[in-house]
């Protein structure tokens, strides 16, 4: 009786609750990092982002505290990317030392910071990188990304950007119907932030802004209506319509053979006074 008794509490003692040793565990020498919360993970691309999938894959497996959402506002204050650096250069970097804001202060702080780490770890960043993504320039941020990914993987990515950033809404606006464009005021306003002019307050810079703004927007205006002469009912030039009413061609050599004769009747006419028209009027 005893061993019948025995023998039920052994099979009725679970497998999870047999001791086991941790330091036999195969888990207990390489410790796994806590998982992702649910709402932190996305398949997707975020919104308005031109991020390859590679690089969405690599974000996501950082760890990160927070993912983003949108690339061009979450990029800017210079956190996110200074966590990157952590993972990376633990023992150089703290992320304590940062703060995740919105105000310019914060994101001038954290990318000062991040200048002087990069100085001495002899890590270039595009100075012109980091300031449009400090003033969420339109495709700067995913290409900061970009370079920051090759120089701390050592892999080569390639770009899925359409065109060349100019650091200007232009491809956009040329990618729009011909109504919602912006006019040239808007395009002031769209391309020239404020935080530029806070930060920046020299006026002679942002007057050369301005001006390279109303260049480009009259050069797209003035393509606009090569493109779309119906629709701004620009009118053919005089010489559009002279090439619009040629005579139909005559075949080369006759209307060469034509041009011939012509030029030869008044000659042979002078031969008789020797060549010299001036002889029959004396």
């Amino acid at each position: 009786m005893a061993a019948a008794g025995l023998r039920e509490k052994f099979w009725i003692l679970p497998a999870a609750a047999l001791p086991t040793s941790p330091s036999f565990s195969p888990q207990a020498a390489a410790p796994i990092r806590g998982k992702p919360k649910k709402w932190l993970v996305y398949p997707h691309p975020p919104k308005s982002s031109r991020l390859s999938r590679s690089l969405l894959r690599w974000l996501q497996g950082l760890d990160l505290t927070f993912f983003p959402r949108n690339v061009n506002r979450d990029f800017s204050n210079g956190f996110l990317i200074a966590e990157i650096f952590t993972i990376y250069y633990p023992w150089d970097l703290k992320l304590s030392s940062f703060e995740n804001g919105t105000s310019l202060k914060v994101k001038l702080d954290n990318w000062a910071q991040l200048e002087q780490f990069l100085a001495r770890k002899k890590i270039k960043l595009p100075k012109e990188l980091i300031h449009g993504t400090i003033h969420c320039k339109a495709g700067v941020p995913e290409i900061l990304i970009q370079e920051v990914y090759t120089l701390l993987t050592h892999r080569e990515i390639k770009s899925i950007q359409d065109d060349l950033v100019n650091f200007t809404d232009y491809s956009y606006q040329m990618r729009l119907p011909l109504v919602p464009r912006s006019t040239a005021s808007k395009s002031i306003k769209d391309n020239i932030r404020l935080s530029e002019i806070i930060s920046n307050p020299n006026m002679l810079s942002n007057e050369l802004k301005v001006e390279f703004l109303l260049l480009l927007q009259m050069l797209q205006r003035k393509l606009s209506r090569k493109l779309n002469p119906k629709w701004f009912e620009v009118k053919p030039t005089v010489g559009e319509l002279t090439l619009d009413r040629l005579p139909p061609k005559v075949s080369g050599c006759k209307y060469d053979a034509m041009i011939s004769r012509a030029g030869l009747a008044p000659a042979l006419r002078n031969t008789g006074t020797g060549g010299n028209p001036l002889k029959k009027l004396m």
